[in-house]
């Protein structure tokens, strides 16, 4: 028995998402005559109450097309110092916006309005860049899946429509959030002029984000995929799946996080475990305490055929998915034993 709880991004396809990839209608999506790909971003977008939407290979893409299109060359964009769209897209603001980042420090990745409005630059100083953009993660990957409380995100709009700043979602794990709270899905996008949906992760999908806004948002942002290399031909394969994952998947996430939360006792009651983060969706973050190092801690695991993330000094990640079975847990327990 394999368990695999580095990502929910390690997930294979179920029989019936390949069986609808093998069923998908395709054509050359460049072109614009992928029908099944026209499905997805239509339903993505119709789902939120937005215009349009714009299928790219991946939540890195999405997230920084989006910044590029809500920026200029020397603009400053304000996210957490934790955030996936500074941490672990490869520089990509730099790289793809030339945009200035303003880092700010919230509770487990959660901004506050108040924290927006300090750190917006003033615009008539010519020695500082102009704040244009407000990226959100929700849930937050390094604050252990961390749910923003919805009016808070309405005050973080009201902060940015005084000052004029567009607001942009990483939305990753969006549907996790979503199904936690049980917000509606329209009400909830309001505040946000683009979000970056990814499938291919609690969803189940191989492949896949969407980015979804206005009309002219989308537009533009067809032009910068083009650039990025983002343009795919017969993709409705891929899409198809996506379609399957938001057909089936999203009810499903609720396993996840009831699985999430048992790990979370588990680290809890280990002798070895020094802090676990709140869980509130599917990711579990723990740290060790030093009568035992991460690189020990994993390679015992591994001997049981169990992988983990290393998540910083002492810190351990692991998170559930719909690779992850409740007879998959009994055995994780029993590896929380080790030093007991």
């Amino acid at each position: 028995m394999n368990i695999d709880l580095r990502s929910d991004t390690v997930t294979l396809p179920t029989p019936g998402m390949l069986e609808a990839m093998t069923r998908a209608q395709v054509g050359d999506d460049v072109f614009g005559e992928d029908p099944t790909v026209k499905a997805l971003e239509t339903k993505l977008a119709r789902m939120f109450g937005k215009d349009d939407g714009i299928f790219c290979p991946s939540g890195t893409m999405t997230n920084q097309i989006a910044i590029r299109l809500h920026t200029q060359p020397g603009d400053e964009v304000i996210c957490h110092g934790q955030s996936h769209v500074y941490r672990y897209e490869g520089g990509g603001i730099a790289v793809n916006s030339h945009a200035s980042v303003r880092l700010v420090e919230g509770n487990r990745g959660r901004l506050t309005a108040d924290d927006v409005k300090k750190n917006i630059n003033n615009a008539e100083d010519v020695h500082c860049p102009r704040t244009r953009l407000v990226c959100l993660e929700d849930t937050f990957n390094r604050g252990g899946g961390a749910i923003y409380q919805f009016e808070e995100i309405k005050k973080i709009k009201s902060v940015c429509e005084q000052f004029g700043l567009s607001l942009h979602l990483d939305g990753a794990r969006v549907f996790n959030a979503l199904v936690e709270t049980g917000a509606n899905y329209v009400d909830y996008a309001k505040p946000f002029d683009t979000i970056s949906i990814c499938l291919s992760k609690g969803l189940g999908a191989p492949v896949g984000s969407v980015l979804i806004g206005s009309s002219a948002h989308i537009k533009q942002a067809r032009r910068l995929r083009k650039v990025l290399g983002g343009g795919m031909r017969q993709a409705g394969y891929l899409a198809a799946a996506c379609m399957y994952a938001l057909d089936n998947h999203i009810d499903r996430l609720k396993d996840d996080h009831r699985r999430a939360k048992i790990i979370e006792k588990i680290a809890q009651e280990s002798s070895f475990v020094d802090e676990v983060f709140p869980v509130e969706t599917n990711i579990v973050i723990f740290r060790l305490n030093p009568s035992v190092t991460t690189s020990a801690f994993l390679s015992h695991l591994k001997q049981s055929n169990i992988l983990a993330m290393p998540f910083g000094p002492s810190l351990i990640r692991m998170v559930t998915h719909l690779g992850i079975t409740d007879d998959m847990l009994d055995v994780l327990k029993k590896n929380f034993r080790w030093q007991n």
